[in-house]
């Protein structure tokens, strides 16, 4: 008895929230064209390519910086970078291991 009670108000609370799902359909009816839509189509089709044709080429590029940039690749550094200086004695910062405690 407690298995049909249980039942019961499963279906009497989902049956409100199963009311508010929307109707949909998947698969629609699927429309097929006329001999005249698919002739109206054809000309349609044939008026864009043609129409496509009739663009001009690009002259070139559209590059501002064109004439400014030159085409070969950079060129390396002449010397390599300076190794940097190491601190030593006195002049060592704050909190270093030369520092001498007092």
């Amino acid at each position: 008895m407690r298995v049909l009670s249980a039942v019961a108000v499963a279906v009497l609370l989902s049956a409100p929230a199963y009311a508010q799902m929307p109707n949909v359909n998947l698969m629609p009816e699927v429309k097929t064209k006329t001999q005249d839509e698919k002739d109206r189509d054809a000309v349609n089709d044939r008026a864009y390519k043609d129409s496509l044709s009739k663009i001009p080429d690009a002259k070139g590029s559209s590059d501002p910086w064109g004439a400014v940039r030159s085409d070969a690749p950079p060129k390396a550094a002449a010397h390599p970078p300076a190794k940097p200086k190491t601190k030593t004695g006195s002049s060592a910062q704050p909190g270093s291991s030369t520092q001498r405690s007092q």
